[in-house]
């Protein structure tokens, strides 16, 4: 990590009410574990704003705490400003992904986005299903994903494979 200078991650869904804030706070945890939560700012946001300003999806929340793990985040809709104060954005789905691609400001802020699924190892899915309607099995599922894959995005970023 560079010097006085936070690596910066915002991670991305519909709602930002289950993958994305269940991805932040899981991130979080990664780094905190590693020792570097200075050196890391994690949010999360989603492509569409009809939950701004709610807490994650209670039953995210519960699933999440049953693995240590605190989801406070307050949904925001993602912004074309992010792409500037941010050095990677992390789509969790293709749909997820492609409304950022129509958002990023230009080609240099689109090379920023990435897919969650690029750093999953343990698993043969190519997304991060959204849980909402898929009952305590899907949160499960994606409490999976997110932590193979955080792990993963982690290392990659210590690597500095993922930075611009």
């Amino acid at each position: 990590m560079t010097e006085n200078k936070r690596y910066r991650l915002l991670f991305v869904c519909l709602g930002n009410i289950c993958r994305s804030p269940a991805a932040q706070g899981i991130f979080q945890a990664t780094v905190d574990r590693h020792g570097m939560t200075d050196d890391f700012y994690i949010d999360s946001a989603g492509t569409y704003s009809g939950h701004r300003g709610d807490l994650p999806d209670r039953r995210m929340r519960r699933a999440a705490s049953a693995r240590g793990y605190e989801l406070t985040h307050r949904a925001r809709p993602v912004s074309s400003l992010d792409f500037e104060d941010f050095d990677l954005v992390i789509a969790m789905d293709d749909s997820n992904f492609s409304d950022l691609m129509h958002l990023a400001p230009s080609v240099e802020a689109s090379r920023k986005i990435k897919r969650m699924a690029d750093y999953f190892s343990d698993h043969s899915l190519d997304y991060v299903p959204d849980p909402y309607y898929m009952g305590q099995d899907g949160f499960e599922l994606v409490l999976d994903l997110l932590e193979d894959s955080c792990e993963n995005l982690f290392a990659s970023i210590v690597r500095a494979e993922d930075r611009p």
